[in-house]
């Protein structure tokens, strides 16, 4: 079916297969429209219409970027993250969750059960950035115990913060990936909110 396509049609599907693979959720249309130095989302919108009428995706109604592949829709699972708020990767803050609307992703495509409990969070700052984690971006986490060298979310001395998790000599301690920032460790307190098991790349 692809050999109906245009070149420029055929740019884009390979675009949305390659960013879904790495990301486990679609380019929005504003991002294709900057991918392609599009004029409008109106023209990314137009592309991926006839991307449909000509049944080589298929767009779930209801869900923000939910665009799948046909071939891929019996083991499709996509369900609807929360985003609450943003977290610091930098120094610590305080931060009540806030829920910010959702993300929808195929689970599937990267590996988190079904019925795993997961939510979102925004990025702010860089101290994760040699964990290829950077400021604007999306991580889904699950709520479950952390393994020694997972990224977390955490609730250090009352305030929140995304560490690496570390245990040494029996105590755990939160690693920043940025030898600008110190490790974290707890005078009081460390509670573990969620444990990073994707992340969504923020587009430059």
């Amino acid at each position: 079916m692809t050999n109906q396509l245009t070149s420029r049609q055929q740019e884009i599907l390979e675009y949305l297969r390659n960013a879904q693979r790495r990301t486990g959720v679609m380019p929005s249309t504003r991002e294709i429209q900057h991918y392609f130095q599009f004029a409008s989302q109106t023209a990314a919108m137009s592309h991926l219409r006839a991307l449909e009428r000509k049944g080589v995706i298929q767009r779930l109604p209801g869900k923000a970027r939910a665009v799948i592949f046909p071939e891929e829709l019996d083991r499709a699972e996509i369900i609807d993250i929360p985003i609450y708020g943003s977290i610091a990767a930098g120094m610590s803050q305080d931060a009540e969750p806030e829920r910010e609307g959702c993300v929808s992703i195929d689970v599937t495509s990267i590996g988190i059960p079904r019925h795993a409990r997961t939510f979102a969070l925004k990025v702010r700052g860089d101290s994760m950035i040699d964990a290829h984690i950077c400021h604007g971006d999306t991580v889904i986490l699950e709520f479950r115990e952390p393994r020694k060298g997972d990224i977390v979310a955490a609730l250090i001395d009352g305030e929140t913060t995304l560490k690496r998790y570390v245990i040494d000599k029996g105590r755990p301690f939160l690693h920043a990936e940025n030898p600008d920032y110190p490790d974290l460790i707890p005078a009081r307190e460390l509670i573990i909110q969620g444990v990073m098991v994707a992340l969504l790349r923020h587009a430059a």
